[in-house]
């Protein structure tokens, strides 16, 4: 497939979700608490994604964009470029790293209640294909499998447009109190 023959549906979905972001107001950033305090983690999430509060300024740096969240649930999508190459010529593992653990982090966010917050405990991946920029875009569907109180599971994959897999991971999340300082 040509660099220009990329698969428009979710180049499309992409676009509009970034615009959709900055028609709200977003811009890169970090949420200062007063703006997440009483907010449960999927509230957060569905305030990034409409604007209402900053979104990761690494979004832009990896190219990938948060699509969609539901309860235990969460969709990313990304398109490698030339500047997440490696030396070999094709899409670096860290890029396919960063998409699955932000799909998987955010899954776990999704279940969270207002005051709970969480970190990567252990994440494992599996890159079962190469990429490169004219694969076009990827996406990383992210679902929790077990969760628990003090540690969630969660598991997700990448696949192209036409459902071809490239990627899947796991990961464990220790759920924590928030940060308020």
């Amino acid at each position: 497939m040509k660099l220009d023959q990329k698969p428009l549906a979710w180049v499309s979905e992409q676009s509009n979700a970034m615009q959709r972001l900055r028609e709200g107001g977003g811009a890169p950033g970090l949420a200062h608490m007063e703006q997440i305090v009483g907010k449960s983690g999927r509230e957060i999430l569905e305030a990034m994604m409409s604007g209402a509060l900053p979104y990761p300024p690494m979004s832009e740096t990896m190219n990938m964009t948060l699509l969609e969240v539901g309860e235990g649930r969460a969709v990313f999508q990304g398109m490698p470029l030339l500047r997440h190459y490696n030396p070999m010529g094709t899409v670096h593992g860290g890029w396919f790293s960063t998409l699955l653990d932000s799909a998987l982090g955010c899954a776990v966010q999704t279940t969270l209640p207002a005051g709970r917050s969480y970190t990567t405990a252990e994440l494992s991946i599996n890159i079962v294909r190469p990429a490169w920029q004219k694969t076009g875009p990827l996406r990383a569907v992210a679902t929790v499998v077990h969760p628990g109180r003090q540690m969630v599971t969660a598991e997700a994959r990448v696949e192209d447009e036409q459902g071809k897999l490239y990627a899947h991971a796991t990961t464990t999340c220790f759920i924590l109190n928030a940060v308020t300082a």
